[in-house]
């Protein structure tokens, strides 16, 4: 159930305010109770509040789990005026199904097209503009540089180089990557990363759309590079008992020197202990030369409903999330890249690679559980976890994934 209640935060904004009669409530859902972006959200609902005094902001919020659960029912049932979600294929039931309202205005009043290019191709369908993203992040390869220094191993830029690099970490007794697969998510950016290397954008994107199976040939290939680095590399023992947080003790006291993560991993590794010169981001390597770098960037946005009931208010809010001031503040309190290109990026070493690494890209992913539907993201995912643990089974979980794929599209 929605925690219901006008933030600690927007509540200070109304004391300012005091004796002022709200002409009209905009209704919020959020999906993140976590301490960063939470705080990072309120902190915008502040401001917002502050800037439009007559507008009485209120906010539910909720843990992502619950919210993915809830948002059907309450699109349907009692809409509120904004909800956070997902773009790409996760946006794609929710504009089908017409409990989204297209927001092309607001991006032409507001010169989002120029600004938030990077990420327009993945708020669009059908030839409209179903939202407005506040935030994005890199994935990609995070590794012990310390370890890399002391095996004299460079960055591998290609995957015979990750090869060797790995056989260089197993003959020295380390585990070249760590992971926890309890969630299953962290099996799917693997995937993912060695599907894009493999196949490129374009396949990934038709996979997830439910145009080519499982068994296609290029798919195959892609399992089959990935029980390569499954016998060439490996990954730690028992990762199917582990969640990502427990994933980082093997990284970060030695026993394992990689770790295929997104960003917002970082914090977690400086508080098992490791410094900031022990921690280092690398692209993942190449695999065909002749593949375009396509990339992971997750992004969070908001989205109106179509049964809102302030629709004005609500694009006031979505113009005003994407705003660069506001884009500058909320991504250094998440720690994540602003998606306004003119918004100021923070100098952390990690954000500035990142920001680097997906301006050059041809393509963002928006990674295989928001790409595809939700129940063949599970079904994918536990076929995922299943082949790390024994890829002599891979044949059966590709058929089987078929199976699926022919029932969920």
């Amino acid at each position: 159930m929605f925690l219901n209640l006008k933030t600690a935060v927007a509540a200070i904004a109304l004391s300012a305010v005091a004796g002022t009669a709200f002409a009209r409530d905009l209704v919020i859902n959020f999906d993140d109770l976590n301490p960063g972006p939470k705080k990072g959200f309120e902190d915008a609902v502040a401001k917002f509040q502050e800037e439009n005094p007559d507008i009485n902001v209120i906010v539910n919020i909720n843990d992502r789990e619950a919210h993915k659960t809830a948002i059907r029912n309450f699109l349907t049932a009692d809409a509120p005026d904004v909800t956070s979600w997902y773009p790409g294929n996760r946006m794609a039931p929710f504009v089908d199904a017409g409990l989204f309202q297209p927001v092309d205005d607001v991006w032409e009043e507001n010169g989002f097209n120029e600004d938030l290019s990077a990420i327009k191709a993945t708020m669009s369908r059908d030839g409209k503009i179903w939202g407005v993203p506040y935030s994005y992040y890199q994935w990609g390869i995070y590794y012990r540089k310390d370890i890399f220094d002391l095996l004299e191993l460079e960055e591998p830029q290609t995957w015979d180089e990750l090869m060797s690099a790995c056989a260089k970490m197993k003959e020295n007794g380390v585990t070249p990557f760590t992971i926890g697969t309890k969630f299953l998510w962290t099996a799917a950016g693997v995937f993912d990363y060695i599907n894009l290397r493999t196949n490129g954008y374009d396949v990934h994107n038709a996979l997830t759309a439910g145009e080519i199976k499982y068994t296609d040939p290029r798919i195959v290939a892609t399992f089959d590079n990935w029980e390569q680095l499954i016998d060439e590399c490996g990954f730690v023992a028992n990762h199917a008992s582990m969640s990502w947080q427990d994933a980082i003790a093997p990284f970060a006291n030695g026993d394992a020197a990689m770790y295929v993560m997104g960003n917002f991993s970082v914090d977690g590794y400086k508080n098992a202990g490791l410094t900031e010169e022990q921690i280092d981001f690398m692209p993942f390597p190449t695999i065909d030369a002749a593949i375009p770098p396509a990339e992971e960037a997750p992004a969070d946005a908001f989205f109106i409903p179509t049964n809102a009931k302030n629709v004005e208010d609500a694009k006031k809010w979505l113009a005003f999330v994407a705003r660069p001031d506001v884009q500058t503040e909320w991504n250094k309190t998440i720690g994540q890249l602003p998606i306004n290109s003119k918004a100021d990026i923070s100098d952390d070493k990690f954000i500035q690679e990142g920001f680097a690494l997906l301006n050059a890209a041809t393509g963002l992913a928006q990674f295989y559980d928001r790409d595809a539907p939700a129940a063949m993201a599970k079904a994918g995912m536990e076929g995922f976890q299943e082949f790390m643990l024994d890829p002599s089974k891979k044949d059966a979980i590709l058929q089987r994934l078929d199976e699926v794929q022919a029932e969920v599209y």
